[in-house]
């Protein structure tokens, strides 16, 4: 059983996990991603309404949902995952740089009002557990361009479930140190 993380203030915004009040809020942030994603040449990897109300509920029950809050306002939400995540256990045309314990960051998203709300959810990651992974659709050329800016390196590609197909390829990246 994983320790629960600690709830922290990282680039001076608040992080905590959510709770189901905070589901509007929530919804309101994924439907800015969704819509930025569309107009910025991703309108697949979010379609269909991902990530479902069953998922965020599952993910708030298991404490691993947070969200990123500026004056006490929501402005980003992500998933932290501590340990084996079975979506990362195969990996195609390369390979993870290590096999050592890590967390992975799903279901990042941000209002757009601030820039830093990666930097602000990996330096809370980091706080946990210092092996990150994460993975991004091939069309999200902004999230791939923002992981090699915050230090991290492609290791190949997986498949997810996104509530469109059940083995949709993404770009899998690990944090180097």
């Amino acid at each position: 059983m994983q320790s629960e993380p600690k709830i922290a203030a990282v680039n001076g915004f608040e992080i905590r996990a959510a709770t189901r009040e905070d589901l509007p809020e929530i919804n309101r942030v994924y439907d800015i991603a969704r819509e930025y994603m569309a107009r910025s040449g991703n309108p697949s990897q979010w379609s269909g309404g991902y990530p479902q109300a069953g998922l965020l509920d599952s993910d708030i029950e298991k404490r691993q949902l947070f969200v990123i809050s500026a004056n006490k306002n929501i402005c980003g939400v992500f998933a932290f995952i501590i340990g084996i995540d079975p979506t990362y256990v195969e990996i195609e045309d390369g390979m993870w740089l290590d096999d050592e314990s890590y967390g992975a960051i799903h279901r990042i998203a941000s209002d757009g009002k601030h820039r830093v709300i990666f930097r602000t959810c990996l330096g809370f990651c980091l706080e946990q557990i210092d092996r990150i992974r994460i993975d991004t659709h091939a069309d999200n050329a902004k999230m791939q361009t923002v992981l090699l800016k915050n230090g991290f390196a492609k290791c190949g590609i997986i498949y997810v479930c996104d509530g469109v197909s059940s083995h949709s390829p993404r770009i899998a990246y690990q944090y180097v140190k």
